[in-house]
């Protein structure tokens, strides 16, 4: 991994420093969220259903998405910038490999995978530094490969930065989202917002794309 900017290497000391209190909180935060489910189940389906393969996910933290979508059948693995979160997702899922590394600068082959998953995991990047990652997407998934994303929505105002508990974030509208992924070659097949549960600030934004094949 080449050397982190700034930003990367704030984010991954804040997470570090928090990440016994993040794991505690976020190990059964599924088990509320029926419609977030939902929409990792219909991932886990098209990429099963394509045969794709290997599927990332990309921001793991402590693991636990990456332990449902391996539930849901997928052949899958996390990547994170926090070297304390991948010890603790190691430490909790030992039958799942995890790696340390940024979402920008993957140590992956071209066209590698046939899925990612990056749940809530962009969100402390500003927007500036946003479009190499989705190029770095593009690069290592397969033709045809699907993507997932799932963000803060900023609720009809523009991209607006928030005190996230861990690091500074960013909530942004869900079509300029859509248009930054558009951009880098990914073609949208469906979306969902759903309102602010127990607990929650924010309307959170799902974005299930793909990766366009030869034929487009």
């Amino acid at each position: 991994m080449t050397q982190p900017s700034s930003y990367l290497s704030a984010t991954a000391d804040a997470y570090d420093a928090m990440a016994l209190i993040y794991a505690e909180f976020a190990r059964n935060s599924l088990d509320a969220l029926p419609l977030d489910r939902a929409v990792l189940t219909a991932f886990a389906d098209l990429v099963r259903s394509a045969d794709a393969g290997l599927v990332a996910e990309l921001g793991c933290g402590p693991g636990q998405t990456t332990a449902y979508l391996r539930d849901l059948g997928l052949d899958v693995f996390g990547v994170d910038l926090s070297p304390v979160m991948i010890d603790l997702a190691r430490a909790a899922y030992q039958d799942l490999r995890f790696e340390v590394g940024s979402m920008d600068a993957l140590d992956l082959a071209d066209g590698g995978l046939g899925g990612i998953v990056s749940w809530y995991s962009v969100i402390h990047t500003p927007p500036q530094e946003l479009p190499p990652y989705f190029a770095e997407f593009q690069r290592v998934l397969a033709p045809g490969g699907h993507l997932l994303l799932g963000f803060f929505e900023s609720e009809g105002e523009p991209v607006t930065p928030f005190d996230h508990k861990v690091a500074t974030a960013y909530r942004w509208p869900i079509d300029d989202l859509a248009g930054l992924a558009g951009t880098a070659g990914f073609v949208e097949i469906g979306r969902m917002l759903r309102e602010p549960g127990e607990g929650e600030r924010f309307r959170r934004g799902h974005l299930l794309m793909r990766k366009a094949d030869a034929q487009g």
